[in-house]
């Protein structure tokens, strides 16, 4: 094993692990930030006996971490980049006759042992920052023990991350041994600033920053959920930040080279810098001279929804190992401090681990590269986490609607056309059948700047960003033309010509079910897949009428459309005309209480094109009015007094006698109305045409001829006192039956009255000669026999003039005053 000038704290450990990894195949690295092991642990093992002069290739998440990477091994060994160590990633190689050590991206290392299984000339593979558990390093390491245990026993594997599950890793290497260094880090005092949940993140964000450049020294890194928020607390800073010394720097992926290698440089003499950073910055890269990190707890991740086949980006709270990754930054190079913006007892709430992103990811490159590899189902591939059934079902159907799959799951010839292109499916479809066309390179142009983040801007419209592309100067650009050159080449034919598509209709060959159509409100549009999304009033594709629509964030309550192109109806027609539904339809509008009848085109959700037509007096129609009628509530329908207590008379019967008697309630009717209501309404098409004799009629051939008799004997509408007057009885009370009468209209009475055949007890309200509530009971001669005397006293006083006897089981009912003179 080779020696090195600068001692790091990895050193202590790698004797270990070259002796493992010459013993065993695989193995485990557990280390902490900083302390050494991307740029050390290749350079270790590079003259071990079992490496015999091949390569070693090092994965890395991101090409930001992997050009770092490979930079500071060349300056380890005195070289530049391209000799010893040299680096493969999307927008430059730098590779040599020399080279034995290949810095990769994760991405890049999956087309790699695609395209060559049995990694002729590779000794090892090293898989770094494994925690961030991306679906690609998950696809990479799977075909990889594939590989190992088919092609190459020889093939040593090396897992390495600061925060790991390291044991259970370790057992699906096959019980590799796993490697732990302490490293080397300074301490790192925390504070909570805590979060006011009314505020906009990026202003207090902003305000933590400038605490912090008053009361520390040093460089500041400062963490971010995206490029959108990094701009807005950079503005924030601009305007706020007085000291002339202080740098301010963004960091994200889409930034050109040189602006990423300003942020990550040291800040020059006499001056300081704040690092504004999405979670690139997480791992894998020094910056240095910080000493303070700023964290906002939150990260930006794709998610993906099978069941409408859409990937949107959501904002969620970081796990607490990428928290204690952050704050690690702060205690590289001497004793730091770390801000978060939560409270101290949110920390324990958060997730151990960032959710892998195959358990939350569209599967279907997953599933295609799989098939190029021989394999129909994934699950039988070593996977740390098993790809989720519903979201591969999903990619299946996808990629054999795309006939990039037969009905068996294996690659077609399409299929492996598709994988040639280094795209998603969708977007490699798009290129492929541009190419078809004549359109190659328009298409390669569109797919460029959706893969490469940033590229044209991050305006939403597509069409705009493609020409700023295709003027940008940069190097990022120049280095993505080319690509696309290389895109368009490889799908187009001398023969094709033109066809003269917009960027909207090309984005429909790789998304037709985002094809969106404005509603309501300026910026309000429903895609064909059922799912809303807006736009800010304000943005010039606001007022367009359709829109083909190719990324959105956020949720299903608050989609916003990130990366659109305008589309024609004529072009629609054009691009998904066969799939194009004609077709009579009969809906219910809610606020007219109607029904509406039209001839509509459709495709998908959207409705392209109706014009009206009367409304056929069907039983489909009576039975869209019933349900529509009922999804208001019943309460709309025209419910006369009468009927409405006919209703509770049936229901109090159904309480008191059992299921005999009809269920009547609001549930139960809503429930049953195609039954019960639309028989009666054919030829009807709204509200209006139904009158209450009809909804009577409707609702009265619920209760049987045998039961209609019953009703009225033992739930009557009126009951008959001793006086002769006929009382009507309240059936709606929820305690039961309830029957208002004078109290002396009931003298004489010596049973109390009930109802149901004997069983049910009336529930009495007895009056005063004004009607007024006096006394409720459900037993009348318990009543005269016990608090009769004291509301006999209470009454004489405030109605002389009428009876009040001292009996009034032995005394004749009335309805008048006492004669005069009595």
């Amino acid at each position: 094993m080779r020696s090195f000038e600068t001692k790091l704290p990895i050193d202590e450990v790698l004797a270990d692990l070259t002796a493992s990894l010459q013993a065993r195949p695989n193995a485990v690295l557990v280390a902490p930030p900083g302390a050494g092991k991307t740029t050390r642990v290749p350079l270790a093992l590079l003259d071990e006996p079992w490496v015999e002069g091949r390569k070693l290739i090092i994965l890395e998440p991101r090409r930001l971490a992997a050009r770092a990477a490979a930079d500071r091994m060349a300056q380890t060994l005195g070289e530049k980049g391209g000799e010893t160590v040299g680096l493969r990633v999307r927008l430059g190689s730098k590779i040599s006759r020399r080279t034995r050590i290949e810095v990769v991206t994760e991405g890049v290392f999956a087309r790699m042992i695609l395209d060559d299984p049995s990694l002729d000339g590779i000794a090892a593979v090293l898989f770094d920052e494994f925690h961030e558990r991306s679906l690609d390093a998950d696809l990479g390491l799977a075909l990889a023990l594939d590989a190992q245990a088919g092609l190459r026993e020889d093939l040593r594997l090396l897992v390495m991350s600061a925060t790991l599950d390291g044991a259970r890793v370790a057992r699906l290497l096959s019980d590799a041994p796993v490697i732990q260094s302490e490293g080397r880090a300074y301490p790192v005092e925390t504070r909570y600033l805590g979060r006011d949940p009314n505020r906009r993140i990026e202003e207090q964000v902003a305000e933590a920053v400038n605490r912090a450049l008053r009361a520390e020294p040093g460089s500041i890194l400062v963490f971010l959920p995206g490029q959108g928020e990094i701009r807005r607390v950079e503005s924030f800073l601009r305007e706020r930040v007085t000291d002339p010394a202080v740098d301010i720097a963004p960091l994200y992926g889409a930034l050109d080279r040189a602006e990423q290698d300003l942020a990550v440089s040291p800040a020059k003499p006499g001056r300081r810098k704040v690092v504004l950073a999405t979670s690139i910055a997480e791992t894998s890269l020094t910056i240095e001279g910080v000493r303070v990190v700023v964290d906002s707890g939150l990260a930006r991740v794709p998610v993906y929804e099978p069941g409408i086949g859409l990937t949107r980006l959501e904002t969620v709270r970081v796990s607490r190992a990428a928290a204690d990754q952050r704050r690690g930054r702060a205690g590289r190079t001497e004793p730091g401090i770390c801000y978060r913006l939560w409270e101290e007892a949110a920390t324990g709430a958060l997730e151990a681990f960032a959710r892998p992103e195959i358990l939350s990811a569209d599967l279907a490159p997953l599933l295609l590269d799989c098939a190029a590899w021989g394999v129909t189902d994934p699950t039988t591939l070593a996977f740390l986490d098993p790809p989720p059934a519903p979201a591969l079902k999903e990619a299946r159907v996808l990629l054999q609607q795309l006939h990039a799959l037969d009905s068996g799951g294996r690659i077609t010839d399409i299929g492996r056309r598709l994988r040639d292109l280094p795209l998603p499916p969708r977007l490699a479809r798009m290129v492929l059948r541009g190419g078809e066309i004549g359109q190659g390179r328009d298409a390669a142009d569109l797919a460029a700047v959706l893969v490469e983040r940033g590229l044209g801007g991050d305006g939403v419209d597509l069409t705009e960003r493609v020409e700023r592309f295709r003027r940008d100067r940069s190097r990022r650009a120049d280095d993505m033309r080319r690509m696309a050159d290389g895109w368009a080449c490889s799908v187009t034919t001398p023969s094709t010509s033109g066809a003269g598509l917009s960027a909207g209709a090309l984005l429909t060959l790789a998304y037709p079910d985002r094809l969106a159509k404005a509603r309501g409100k300026p910026g309000e549009y429903l895609m064909a897949n059922g799912r809303g999304a807006s736009l800010e009033p304000h943005d010039r594709l606001a007022r367009e009428p359709y829109l083909a629509v190719a990324e959105i964030a956020g949720g299903a309550a608050s989609a916003r459309i990130l990366a659109a192109a305008p589309i024609g109806i004529d072009e629609i027609d054009d691009m998904v005309g066969d799939d194009i539904e004609s077709r009579d339809e009969i809906v219910f509008d809610r606020q007219a209480r109607a029904l509406r009848a039209r001839a509509a085109r459709r495709y998908g959700a959207l409705v392209l094109n109706e014009r009206p037509l009367p409304v056929p007096a069907t039983e489909e129609s009576a039975r869209a009015l019933a349900t529509g009628l009922a999804s208001l509530g019943l309460s709309v329908l025209p419910w006369s007094k009468a009927l409405a207590q006919w209703r509770e008379r049936v229901m109090f019967l159904r309480k008191a006698e059992g299921e005999e008697w009809p269920d009547l309630s609001d549930e139960a009717l809503s429930a049953t109305v195609e039954e019960w209501l639309a028989p009666y309404l054919v030829g009807k098409s709204g509200l209006a045409e139904i009158g209450a004799d009809l909804l009577s009629e409707a609702l009265r051939g619920l209760l049987p001829w045998n039961l209609q008799r019953r009703l009225d004997a033992e739930a009557p509408t009126h009951v008959e006192v001793p006086t002769g007057s006929q009382i009507p009885v309240d059936y709606g009370g929820e305690e039961g039956p309830v029957l208002a009468v004078r109290v002396q209209e009931l003298f004489g009475l010596d049973k109390h009255p009930t109802l149901a055949g004997g069983r049910v007890p009336l529930i009495l309200h007895l009056l005063s000669p004004a009607q007024r509530p006096i006394q409720i009971t459900r037993d009348l001669p318990g009543f005269w026999r016990g608090s009769w005397a004291a509301v006999r006293a209470d009454m004489r006083g405030q109605y002389p003039k009428h009876p009040w006897p001292e009996d009034p089981v032995t005394a004749a009912p009335t309805r008048r005053a006492k004669p005069r003179g009595t």
